[in-house]
């Protein structure tokens, strides 16, 4: 088989170029299997969480927010395969540089009108997580109930500022 879409009267033959984009496609998609970055699933201890104000606040932050915005992440099978482990592994050090309630006594990027706007928004948890974590899919009473603890949480149990 020739390396090229063409015919050799010059014309492009379909299933050729078809093969060839197939072939070249999985060319580099093996290729991007030994690309180093999105493989460190490291899950550092966690050193403080925040003085939740209830059980159910803590399990709404960690199904909707902990797997970004914590040190208790649960690493899927997909988050071994480039290129979707670079898009999850870009996800949890963004998630996890702005607001990490597993790293309570280390300074936090962000405010409690930060992150009641993302939930009331929908800007969080993003729309492909909850593509592929249904649970993150908070319904409007569990929005509510979940912004209402976080912001009681926070009131007695604020992060520190000036992280990220």
């Amino acid at each position: 088989m020739r390396w090229t879409p063409r015919k050799a009267d010059g014309r492009v033959d379909s299933r050729r170029l078809v093969r060839w984009v197939l072939y070249s496609a999985f060319a580099v998609f093996l290729a991007a299997q030994f690309v180093p970055y999105g493989r460190d699933h490291a899950n550092p201890p966690v050193s403080a969480e925040p003085k939740w104000d209830s059980p159910q606040t803590r399990s709404l932050t960690m199904t909707a927010c902990g797997d970004c915005h914590s040190n208790q992440t649960t690493w899927p099978w997909y988050s071994n395969i480039a290129p979707i482990s670079w898009l999850v592994q870009s996800h949890v050090d963004g998630g996890r540089s702005s607001l990490n309630f597993s790293a309570w006594d280390k300074p936090q990027d962000t405010s409690i009108s930060d992150i009641v706007e993302a939930i009331r928004s929908g800007s969080m948890p993003t729309w492909d997580y909850k593509l592929m974590h249904p649970s993150a899919n908070l319904s409007s009473s569990q929005k509510a109930a979940l912004i209402k603890g976080l912001t009681a949480t926070l009131a007695t149990s604020p992060p520190i500022g000036g992280g990220g």
